[in-house]
């Protein structure tokens, strides 16, 4: 492998996340009275927005602790046939706003639930195509990413325990529901998960400006594992020589970059296409 620093396929654009890697979008907040005071705690999964609450809802595998609703989303839910499974605390729009803050669009809809479980990798290698993430810590980008995998049927996510946003709040509004089915596989060290996937037969494919062939001319196959970086930082070496090929993303157009999250939706919507023909 070369010497030189790892590169992403695509060139940082926009500002990098503020927050630490692992933290909350936003900090939990506490309120002296009102019914729906969320927590905060590290075990729970914060939702918000209709589609975020109602895929959530439609999940069997979610554990729901708290509903807060409005009447019109609570009447919303009941006519589009939502069984809740608990009774929820109605509250006014105004309430929600001062537990997220006003930017959130929570469309009148807050649930605390449990996280869902982190399948081992052993079932992730049997799906045709996953996705892994290597330090991609910012929760809008990641949420994205989400959001286009399960729009490309991807079987799950890898992604390191550690130096990862957690699947809450503005992580999960922007997954607009994806993440009740694209789950995330939690690994305490991505090289060695990486490895394991290799052996089990996937073909991992590691994205980044310095790869020897543009992805779409880069002969794939299922089980296919894609492999992103980080803005800015790309793969790490370590991840880049773990890799079965390197695969850049050629734009023709003048501008030259893509956040990763873009890159994300192209590079499966290419990867779909390639195994369809691989048959």
């Amino acid at each position: 492998m070369s010497d030189r620093p790892s590169r992403p396929p695509f060139r940082s654009a926009g500002r990098p996340s503020s927050g630490k890697p692992g933290a909350r979008p936003f900090p939990p907040k506490r309120r002296s009275g009102g019914p729906a005071t969320w927590q905060g705690e590290d075990d729970v999964a914060l939702l918000y927005g209709w589609h975020t609450v109602s895929e959530a809802l439609a999940n069997p595998q979610r554990r729901f602790r708290k509903i807060v609703a409005t009447e019109n989303a609570v009447h919303r839910l009941e006519q589009e046939g939502f069984k809740l499974p608990l009774a929820p605390e109605i509250v006014r729009p105004s309430d929600i706003d001062k537990l997220l803050g006003p930017d959130a669009v929570h469309q009148g809809l807050l649930a605390e639930a449990d996280h869902l479980p982190s399948p081992p990798l052993k079932k992730v290698a049997g799906h045709d195509l996953v996705l892994v993430l290597d330090q991609i810590t910012d929760p809008h980008n990641v949420g994205a990413i989400v959001r286009s995998a399960a729009a490309f049927a991807v079987g799950a996510i890898v992604t390191t325990a550690r130096h990862s946003p957690a699947a809450t709040g503005v992580l999960a509004k922007s997954a607009s529901g994806g993440l009740e089915h694209v789950p995330f596989c939690l690994v305490t060290n991505l090289a060695r998960a990486l490895t394991e996937l290799k052996e089990r037969g996937m073909l991992v494919v590691g994205l980044d400006s310095e790869g020897g062939k543009d992805l779409e001319d880069t002969p794939l196959r299922a089980p296919l594992a894609l492999v992103l970086g980080a803005e800015g930082k790309g793969l790490r070496q370590l991840t880049r020589e773990t890799c079965d090929e390197l695969a850049r993303i050629d734009l023709p157009g003048v501008i030259k970059s893509l956040n990763v999250s873009n890159a994300a939706a192209l590079s499966l919507g290419m990867a779909r296409r390639a195994l369809k023909r691989a048959g």
